[in-house]
C-alpha cells in the first residue's frame, strides 16, 4: 500500500510516517519501480502500536526500546512495565507540584479579596502577589 493509504489506516499523517522512518521507528519500505514507497500490512499495526504507546505517555525513544526488544525476539513486557511504572512516579510527582501550586494560588486569591486596592502604592509590586516590603 502507498503512504496515503497507510496514513489513513493507521490514523496518522504522511508527515508522521516519514518522520518515523527518518528516526528508524518504522522500517524503510520497499520502493516501486517508479520510486513510490510500498508498505506492508504490518506497517499499519506498527504505526497503531506507536500511536497507542504515545497515548500512554511513552516517548518515541522509549517506544523504540520496546520495538528493539521485539525485533530481537525478546519479551518486552517487563521493560514496558518498568517504563510505565516510571511514568506513574513522574506523574504523581507532577500532580503533587500542581496541588502545591494550586494551594498557593488559593491562598493568594483569598488574600486578594481582603486587600484594599487603594492601599497599593508600591510602583514595583502588586500587593496581591507579594505583601509590601518594609523600608529600612
Amino acid at each position: 500500500m502507498r503512504i496515503g493509504e497507510l496514513a489513513e489506516r493507521a490514523g496518522v499523517s504522511t508527515k508522521t510516517i516519514r518522520y518515523y522512518e527518518s528516526i528508524d521507528l518504522l522500517p524503510e519500505p520497499n520502493r516501486t519501480a517508479s520510486g513510490y514507497r510500498e508498505y506492508s500490512p504490518e506497517s499499519v499495526e506498527r504505526l497503531r502500536f506507536i500511536r497507542d504507546a504515545q497515548a500512554t505517555g511513552l516517548t518515541l525513544a522509549e517506544i523504540a526500546s520496546v520495538l528493539e526488544l521485539k525485533e530481537a525476539g525478546q519479551g518486552s513486557c517487563a521493560h514496558t512495565t518498568a517504563l510505565l511504572q516510571q511514568h506513574l512516579v513522574d506523574l504523581d510527582e507532577q500532580i503533587a507540584r500542581l496541588q502545591n501550586a494550586r494551594a498557593t494560588l488559593v491562598e493568594l486569591a483569598d488574600r486578594a479579596r481582603t486587600l484594599d486596592p487603594q492601599a497599593c502604592s508600591d510602583p514595583n509590586r502588586c500587593q496581591v502577589i507579594a505583601p509590601p516590603t518594609e523600608t529600612v
